[in-house]
């Protein structure tokens, strides 16, 4: 089996939405995502301002993918993950940890600070961040209003 990783780009977007659309609408999320919301939500994230993103085959099967962006603070640069996306087939073999490990080097290497992501409380997306060393922060809160 030959693994390769490569910058997320258009070209391969496609790959990402059915992807992303199996992933999310099974077990443990059950959302019902369609093409065309899924399509205009990446397409959103790869056209912001210093988007970053890797994917990641086995031989040509896109089996996952990673994308956020970077912003400047006035003091650093922080990155905001957005999408950590696995293959249902082959989640809890490591393939999460090894893009977010490659993401968090290229990112040191752009001297980026911090990276801060949003998830559920208590769900399986939780319970990897923080095998992965993320935790808490204190002095951030999250904020709803529904409209």
């Amino acid at each position: 089996m030959t693994e390769r990783i490569e910058i997320m780009t258009i070209n391969k977007l496609e790959q990402c939405i059915e992807l992303y659309m199996q992933v999310f609408n099974s077990e443990p999320w059950k959302e019902t995502w369609s093409f065309e919301v899924a399509k205009e939500r990446l397409l959103d994230l790869i056209n912001t301002p210093k988007f970053l993103g890797f994917s990641l085959y086995i031989e040509d099967n896109l089996i996952g993918f990673i994308a956020g962006n970077n912003k400047k603070s006035y003091q650093e640069s922080t990155y905001y993950l957005a999408e950590l996306c696995i293959s249902n087939q082959v989640q809890g073999k490591g393939y999460g940890t090894k893009l977010l490990k490659l993401l968090e080097l290229e990112l040191k290497s752009r001297n980026t600070k911090s990276l801060y992501l949003i998830t559920s409380i208590g769900g399986v997306a939780e319970a990897f961040y923080k095998k992965n060393g993320y935790q808490i922060n204190d002095n951030r809160l999250i904020l709803k209003k529904n409209l």
